[in-house]
């Protein structure tokens, strides 16, 4: 969500009178690739880009394809294959091994419907969504790159006269798996095009509770992050840093006002035994995907014995011990290893050396 923050930025600071744009999107992305389904790179016919589609190597050529497309006002979609060994290939030699599609798209700034906006809605949502991509039209090439958000009523559903029963079973299925699919519904005239169904993440939500000088170097991290950060603590002893990246601050007592949903993970850091165990109960009680708390096991142990009922032991989302085991000793590196745990817990992984990985780092899209 951060990289589609700095792609509607930059396309709100462009003087279309004298720039125009075109949105590369990363489609489809078979065995190695250094960015999956999602990633996305906005191109000025200035030359300029933000966002990114490859570790680099794919961005130079993605600059030309982008070109193209703004010069004749239509999309197209790239296959760029490294799994052979072809010298002419893009990418080939770089160590890549894998196949990637990208969609590029001119951006007509007059649509109030083009694919900037409609990420714009998204980020605007602040909850998971869905967006329908037309990524294959041979037979009705002016649907290609035709995109649509996807609310929670299905009901009126139209998406280019394509088959509505197989457009909803892949939406709910894909809400379910939070995983995109690739689709190949029939329109009304019996004509195939193939349909991305994205699932896009709203920002992780961190609350981080406590006010002291270490909260600052986690704050720093989850900005970079580009998570949405809100602080519970004492405002006066905050600065002016913390406020600035700072989404929402509340006082302790405001506990209770501050939003928690399923992308939200929970930080305790005020190194306060007898407020953390005040309010660690108000804290399991929301349900977070995360709730971590600073402090050796011992402390947990006691904290637990004065809670009562085996609480803590019973709650797999509560992590105390925080963080991975990474050595850590700075401020610094504690930050590091409490984001690598919350980034683990929200992808299901058990924040192991990737070595010791047996097959792919990312699941196989089909």
């Amino acid at each position: 969500m951060k990289e589609i923050r700095k792609i509607i930025a930059t396309y709100d600071a462009v003087d279309h009178k004298k720039e125009r744009l075109a949105l590369a999107s990363v489609v489809n992305v078979e065995e190695s690739s250094y960015r999956r389904i999602g990633a996305r790179m906005l191109v000025s016919s200035n030359g300029t880009w933000v966002g990114g589609i490859s570790g680099g190597c794919l961005e130079g050529d993605a600059l030309k394809r982008s070109n193209v497309a703004i010069f004749k006002n239509q999309s197209s979609r790239v296959v760029y294959d490294t799994m052979e060994d072809d010298q002419n290939q893009i990418g080939v030699g770089l160590g890549c091994n894998g196949r990637l599609e990208v969609l590029f798209t001119p951006i007509d700034p007059t649509d109030e419907n083009n694919p900037i906006e409609q990420l714009r809605k998204i980020v605007s949502l602040d909850k998971a969504s869905i967006l329908l991509k037309v990524i294959e039209a041979k037979e009705t090439p002016e649907f290609l790159g035709v995109n649509q958000i996807v609310l929670e009523d299905l009901s009126d559903l139209n998406f280019c006269d394509l088959d509505v029963e197989v457009l909803t079973n892949a939406i709910h299925e894909t809400r379910i798996k939070r995983r995109p699919q690739i689709i190949s519904p029939e329109n009304n005239k019996g004509q195939t095009l193939k349909v991305l169904v994205e699932y896009l993440r709203p920002e992780t939500k961190i609350i981080i509770i406590g006010d002291n000088y270490d909260v600052l170097s986690f704050v720093g991290i989850a900005y970079e992050l580009g998570w949405a950060i809100h602080l519970v603590g004492r405002k006066k002893k905050m600065s002016r840093n913390l406020f600035a990246k700072a989404k929402a601050i509340y006082e302790y007592e405001e506990f209770d006002n501050v939003p928690v949903d399923e992308f939200t993970a929970i930080v305790l850091m005020s190194h306060d035994y007898n407020w953390d165990k005040t309010i660690l109960p108000k804290v399991l009680a929301q349900n977070p995907t995360y709730v971590g708390m600073l402090g050796p096991k011992k402390r947990t142990v006691k904290m637990q014995k004065e809670l009562g009922n085996d609480l803590l032991n019973k709650i797999e989302f509560f992590h105390s011990p925080i963080g991975l085991d990474i050595g850590a000793e700075s401020p610094e590196e504690i930050a590091l290893s409490i984001a690598s745990e919350i980034v683990a817990t929200f992808r299901k992984r058990e924040g192991t050396p990737l070595r010791h990985r047996e097959g792919p780092i990312h699941e196989r899209f089909h």
